[in-house]
């Protein structure tokens, strides 16, 4: 089965950008923990940027990549910003971090063995060169990116057929830019195989279909995307630059990697497989290459603390199994291993750098899931454990570890999350109260708007951003119209967003500002992009999106049976709404239904994903209704569509 263009994962769809009028200063107090920042660090170690460099072949002469109309998919000048020495404005960590992604082009890591594209979306695009040709390690987020980066290998080392597609796991800057190898190799696409982890396409669909809209909504604060690339805005979002737009598709594998330790050899290149699933995605693979003694670490292993609950949204990951998968790496390869590559960043080279390397990255997640246990145990509440961990100087001092993307207070935060749930224990926390009411509350309690915001003010001009922001925002879900709360928010969220060393806090903080003062980008466009997407997924897949748009209080005196025939598929099912649930059985049609629905699977799809098609279908023979019409009326009729532009800073 193959999934082209349709295919197109709502978090990473991109908005409209506008102009982004914040004006705040950095003030004193932001410039102070800057400088402190700089002291903190050893700034003068340039390996880093050495490290990075290393291999440069070439790159492009554009300024960006354009799709086949002209519109830009991804910025690469745009970044020459990051030249100048950090300003006032950024966290000079997070600026360094920086520098440092935004280096991009075609790099040989390996000589004659292995090349990489960095710096062209937000993940790396690996090739390694087999007998007769290229075995591909991850595509990138878009058809545009990957071809860019796909035509610079054969323009400066050589075409050959490609051989074999690897995805490492299934986030979406690591598949969805297929379409470039498969529509570009020299030999046919059906004689390209393409391995990834069991369970790869399972887990595409599902992580970001269901909560898709919100996660999407979500990334648009997390990735800046509404940001201006500047000083004052987006730098990076510390594992990369940003993700590209563009054009993305799926293809499915047609070899899944299902057994630990698992060997192939493709076109002469023997390639020893490790499942690391339930880490940094539900499915996942490392993978070494023996006769080259270079590692490919997938994203277990990065120049930077990565994310144990990503801030767009996903299941909790566990520190603990993700530290366990490391060193089984050093135990299994960590005496033979020269040459160690990620999905992310540059490589590391020579055995002794790679081992310490690999061991802190082991211990900074070992550490943050225990030392949080071991707090949880005495008794300490997440907020608290967010606040007492620190990282040991061996750990923390290294770049490599530093909370570019995921940081110490929100990963510890994600372990309590992963063994205790939301509730903290304390009974107030039980059933508070919700943001607006609390908000009302809080500003009476406090004395009013006016007392609210002098306190606020005074807070402020003595640089407790944390407070001044939890003081406003209380106000601000109690009177979103109240502007003097608004313009200082923003402000407050400025200073927070200049100070910190995480790409994706600064963004949303920087976001949340500028929502504040100018409202949301692109609110109310239409997106279609779950239609698009719904017409490759299995009927279950289908069936259980269809179920979450129920309102279950329109739904609840409802009481359906919805036959669904999938003529040209040879497939069935029964739809049963009754107490506001949406329920399906695959496989099965019910002798009694309220309704019988058939026709071809695209047709059916399309149907119930935008009822209003259903009645051309009908006129046009291409749908068959059998029963009550009326009933599917009612069953559309407690359908909610999601809201891809919600409000997050205020209610």
């Amino acid at each position: 089965m193959k999934i082209r263009k349709q295919f197109l994962l709502l978090f990473i769809s991109t908005s409209h950008l506008f102009v982004y009028a914040q004006n705040t200063e950095p003030s004193m107090f932001t410039k102070e923990a800057n400088e402190q920042m700089v002291k903190s660090l050893p700034f003068d170690n340039k390996q880093d940027f050495e490290d990075a460099t290393r291999g440069f072949i070439a790159t492009i002469d554009e300024p960006s990549i354009i799709d086949e109309t002209g519109k830009e998919v991804y910025g690469l000048t745009v970044w020459d910003f990051l030249r100048q020495e950090a300003p006032a404005s950024a966290n000079p960590s997070l600026w360094r971090q920086g520098q440092l992604n935004r280096i991009h082009g075609l790099f040989e890591v390996l000589p004659g063995k292995i090349y990489q594209i960095r710096g062209f979306d937000l993940a790396n695009m690996t090739f390694i060169r087999s007998d007769n040709g290229w075995i591909v390690i991850d595509v990138l987020l878009s058809k545009e990116t990957a071809l860019a980066g796909y035509n610079l290998l054969k323009k400066h080392v050589e075409d050959l057929p490609v051989k074999a597609v690897i995805y490492t796991h299934p986030h979406v800057d690591h598949f969805a830019g297929i379409d470039a190898i498969l529509e570009n190799a020299p030999n046919k696409p059906e004689t390209i195989e393409i391995i990834g982890p069991k369970g790869f396409f399972e887990d595409a669909v599902s992580e970001n279909l269901m909560a898709g809209v919100a996660m999407g909504r979500r990334a648009t604060y997390m990735y800046g995307r509404s940001l201006p690339k500047n000083e004052k805005g987006n730098i990076g979002t510390g594992l990369g630059q940003t993700t590209a737009a563009g054009t993305t598709g799926l293809v499915p594998p047609t070899r899944e990697i299902s057994e630990e330790g698992e060997t192939l050899r493709i076109d002469g290149v023997e390639i020893v497989f490790m499942s690391v699933p339930g880490a940094e995605a539900p499915s996942e693979i490392m993978m070494y290459f023996p006769e080259m003694k270079a590692f490919c670490v997938a994203e277990e292993i990065n120049r930077t603390l990565h994310n144990l609950l990503t801030l767009r949204g996903a299941k909790v990951r566990n520190g603990q199994l993700w530290s366990k998968y490391i060193d089984r790496a050093i135990t299994e390869c960590g005496d033979q291993v020269e040459v160690s590559f990620s999905t992310h960043h540059w490589p590391t080279w020579d055995n002794k750098n790679i081992v310490a390397y690999w061991e802190k990255q082991r211990d900074l997640y070992r550490y943050l899931h225990d030392q949080t246990l071991h707090l949880a145990n005495q008794g300490y509440t997440p907020r608290e454990i967010a606040e007492m961990i620190k990282l040991p100087s061996s750990i923390a001092n290294e770049f490599a570890n530093r909370g570019y993307y995921g940081t110490v207070s929100h990963n510890v935060k994600a372990q309590y999350q992963m063994y205790f749930g939301w509730f903290d224990g304390i009974p107030a926390h039980l059933n508070p109260l919700p943001p607006v009411e609390e908000g009302k509350k809080y500003v009476e309690a406090i004395g009013g708007e006016d007392e609210v915001m002098k306190k606020a003010r005074e807070a402020y001009n003595q640089g407790e951003y944390r407070w001044t922001a939890t003081l406003l925002n209380h106000l601000v879900f109690a009177n979103p119209k109240h502007k003097p709360a608004r313009q200082l928010l923003a402000d407050t969220y400025a200073q927070l967003g200049y100070q910190a060393e995480s790409g994706p806090w600064r963004n949303f903080y920087l976001t949340g500002a500028m929502e504040l003062t100018e409202g949301i980008a692109g609110k109310g466009k239409a997106n279609s992009n779950r239609a698009r997407m719904s017409q490759n997924l299995s009927p279950e897949m289908l069936f259980d999106l269809l179920a979450i748009q129920i309102n279950g209080e329109k739904a609840a005196d409802k009481d359906l049976i919805i036959n669904i025939i999938l003529t040209d598929t040879n497939e069935q099912a029964t739809l049963i709404l009754k107490n506001g649930a949406l329920s399906n059985r695959i496989g099965r049609l019910h002798p009694a239904p309220t309704v019988t629905l058939e026709g071809d699977k695209q047709v059916i799809y399309a149907s119930l994903m935008q009822p209003e098609n259903i009645a051309a279908n009908l006129q046009a023979h291409k749908l068959s209704v059998t029963g009550k019409l009326e009933s599917l009326k009612e069953l559309f009729s407690t359908f909610e569509a999601p809201d891809a532009y919600f409000n997050i800073i205020e209610p």
